[in-house]
């Protein structure tokens, strides 16, 4: 089974230059995450995995995007042992004016 979460958008402190540490800015991240199903064994829910993403960004204001992306992949792994695979894509739409940037990454357990 995948859990698919698009375009989750939260409002954090992420970056290195002056002004991404002082002002909160839109960050979009999209999730897949593999595993097991079993109707009576095992569940993952989709909006316990928003709540984590969330606090965690908003949280520890990560200055590098790898930073975050890495410690997500931590967290959400550590929350759902169960997991087989982990997509990430953490997106900063607004740092640039003409592109969005950001990185992602595949890991399977």
């Amino acid at each position: 089974m995948k859990i698919i979460i698009d375009s989750l958008q939260i409002e954090a402190i992420i970056g290195i230059l002056d002004f991404e540490r002082i002002t909160p800015q839109s960050i979009v991240i999209n999730v897949e995450a593999t595993y097991d199903y079993t109707k009576t064994l095992i569940f993952i829910d989709y909006s316990q995995i928003t709540k984590i993403i969330t606090t965690n960004i908003q949280d520890s204001k990560y200055e590098l995007i790898e930073e975050a992306l890495i410690g997500l992949k931590d967290i959400l792994i550590l929350e759902f042992p169960t997991l087989l695979s982990l997509y990430i894509k953490l997106i900063k739409p607004n740092i640039l004016s003409n592109c969005t940037v950001g990185v992602s990454e595949l890991w399977n357990f």
